[in-house]
């Protein structure tokens, strides 16, 4: 795809066009013709101008408003991500609705507590398979009177009364806009900045998520902030990859998009993301953690299978850049024999900014980026606080930093210990306005004005960079009296090509040990290319030749570690840690207390002195189907108990 040159934004005055619906409709009556959203479909990019964008969204809140779906009532969103995910949001804020987006991978009891608890009394679905999750939970939702469904295919066989599509939705909408030509913009004029739109699901690491109420207002003036921090022009090129429920894809891919008028590409599968990244080359690009550090494995992995040549080449490249982005500079010689043709590989040849949020990444990771010449900057932020309030600016990165407050945000650290180290306080303009429906009013993790987030870190006082460490619930210390942080260790194993998550154990222990998960797609290539056989996923976990290849890689960020924060034991795990189960959030972070009690037998044989473990359980596969594995896990020793 052809790049455009950078145009200057024409400032769109967010005190006065204090809502999205208020917004497209003035990017569509100044910039009709302008692309405001692609999709891919079929291979086929289709185009929508803002003035189709707001025609859409016209028709979908007319149509709602005809179901009888009143002002203040709660409309939930559920599926990948669309531009009819957006359109049924922006339509829920035209006529004084509340949006609720769900994540697509979710289950049913998920999906139960969540549309229950806000009362939604609509759901746009994307197809077949949501709907069948709705469907299933008829007897349990009862104020759950619409399901509009937005691809057709498969849902003919369904009689359910509550089931509208798409077109059908529209076709309302027209006749209401044909008899009330007047009514749309009325509805759009009567919504206020200090209207709560957005209910958000908080990352959920303990108990079920909560919902923070968003105001249009507050949340537009944050993405004003963020957009001076770090500037969008007209025509930019965004690609959203992560789910629209997630704070941050909002920031992203509604508010800022609305606001600088950028070009929003959604790709055609979840398999086809990198190769649709590349056909786009977009500006612009946010990745959580786990997704670079996917890519940077997956690159590591596909020089395993190069000629020698290239891999001498990818060796030299990758120490030179590194070299050279340790004197604040650039080699010219690892650009020319690796780094120009990797960017243009993974699609990145066209970006001015790059960001990563919603977990901590390894510094190894940052650097690994930097070298190979990718603007990537760290993020730092809360779903209260509307997403990320610190990052790194131009010409100021700090690979152990999440970089620096924006203009009209603040952040300070609660009851420093001598180190510096305490909790994380942060503030915003975009800060939420309270739990939805939770009954003892105001959020006790609101002080003054001041979110208290929960998070341990320190202010850097050579550059004012904010430091975060982890949770304050997870720093530990071992029963010998040794500190440290579990997702400092976790995030230096998961530089490794071949492990995708790791836990680090150790609180009230006497020493460090590991539970990790092995990468498959690259660990069975490694498998396949030496000759071992195997037949599954705990099968190739359990092969002593994959313990010797993980050994080796634990054994390398030990040398990078002080002696006492060092993992002496470790175990591979029969499968992968999974949302699903309850073992991760739906970002990807680690549910420690479910972990603890699921895997407890495995955690005991890591400290009684246990060669191994056996396995006798249940795994629960996607479709449903269940399969009992036995098996027996191995203890790795890589430090003497008595060392």
């Amino acid at each position: 795809m052809s790049r455009r040159p950078r145009r200057a934004p024409d400032p769109i005055d967010v005190a006065r066009f204090d809502t999205f619906p208020k917004i497209l409709a003035e990017n569509a009556r100044r910039w009709p013709t302008e692309i405001a959203l692609r999709e891919k479909e079929f291979g086929i990019w289709t185009a929508y101008t803002w003035a189709r964008y707001n025609e859409i969204v016209r028709l979908y809140a007319l149509g709602l408003r005809r179901l009888g779906v009143a002002r203040g009532q709660v409309i939930g969103l559920l599926g990948a991500n669309r531009p009819e995910w957006v359109w049924g949001e922006i339509a829920a804020h035209a006529i004084g609705c509340l949006s609720l987006g769900i994540y697509r991978d979710v289950l049913e009891e998920e999906a139960e507590y969540l549309l229950a608890h806000a009362g939604a009394v609509a759901v746009i679905a994307e197809d077949e398979e949501q709907v069948d999750k709705l469907l299933a939970l008829a007897d349990r939702l009862p104020l759950l009177r619409h399901i509009v469904y937005c691809d057709p295919r498969g849902l003919r066989k369904h009689s359910d009364p509550r089931l509208i599509s798409q077109e059908d939705l529209m076709a309302l909408g027209r006749d209401l806009d044909g008899a009330e030509p007047d009514l749309y913009n009325l509805e759009v004029e009567r919504g206020q900045g200090t209207d709560v739109s957005i209910l958000c699901t908080t990352s959920g690491t303990t108990s079920r998520p909560k919902m923070a109420m968003l105001q249009s207002g507050p949340f537009l003036a944050h993405c004003v902030d963020y957009l001076e921090a770090d500037p969008k022009s007209p025509g930019d090129e965004y690609v959203s990859v992560l789910p629209l429920p997630w704070i941050m894809e909002q920031v992203y891919a509604v508010g800022q998009a609305l606001i600088a008028r950028t070009v929003v590409n959604f790709v055609e599968e979840e398999e086809t993301t990198m190769a649709d990244l590349r056909e786009i080359g977009p500006s612009f690009v946010l990745l959580a953690p786990r997704v670079w550090e996917s890519i940077a494995a997956d690159v590591r992995a596909r020089m395993m299978e190069a000629s020698p040549l290239k891999q001498f080449l990818f060796r030299l490249g990758s120490r030179l850049g590194q070299e050279a982005l340790a004197r604040g500079q650039r080699s010219w010689l690892a650009e020319t024999i690796l780094f120009r043709a990797l960017r243009d590989r993974l699609g990145f040849s066209f970006l001015t900014s790059a960001a990563t949020g919603g977990a901590a990444m390894g510094p190894e990771t940052f650097r690994f980026f930097h070298a190979m010449g990718v603007p990537l900057k760290q993020l730092y932020g809360q779903t209260e606080l509307a997403g990320a309030y610190t990052i790194h600016r131009e010409g100021d990165i700090d690979h152990e930093t999440v970089g620096v407050p924006f203009e009209g945000a603040r952040v300070r650290i609660h009851a420093p210990d001598s180190e510096g180290v305490g909790e994380i306080l942060g503030q915003s303009k975009g800060l939420f306005a309270g739990y939805y429906r939770q009954e003892e009013g105001a959020p006790s993790d609101i002080k003054d004005g001041w979110l208290h987030t929960g998070d341990a870190g320190y202010i850097k006082p050579e550059n004012g960079h904010l430091v975060v460490i982890d949770r304050v619930k997870d720093l530990a210390q071992t029963s010998t009296g040794v500190r440290f942080s579990p997702q400092f260790i976790e995030n230096k194993l998961k530089f490794s090509a071949f492990i995708a998550e790791a836990v680090i154990l150790g609180r009230d222990a006497p020493f460090l040990a590991a539970i990790i998960c092995i990468r498959w797609s690259i660990v069975s290539k490694w498998a396949e290319q030496r000759a071992i056989a195997f037949t599954s996923y705990s099968n190739l976990a359990a092969q002593p030749e994959v313990y010797k290849l993980l050994r080796a890689e634990v054994e390398q960020v030990n040398d990078s570690l002080p002696p006492a924060q060092r993992i002496r034991k470790f175990l591979l795990l029969y499968k992968e840690l999974d949302p699903d189960d309850g073992e991760l959030t739906r970002t990807r972070k680690v549910r420690r207390g479910v972990i603890a009690e699921k895997y407890a037998r495995e955690i005991q044989a890591l400290y009684d002195g246990a060669k191994a473990v056996d396995v006798d359980t249940m795994i629960t596969f996607q479709d449903g189907t269940r399969t009992r594995l036995q098996t027996r896990l191995a203890v790795e020793t890589l430090i003497d108990a008595g060392a």
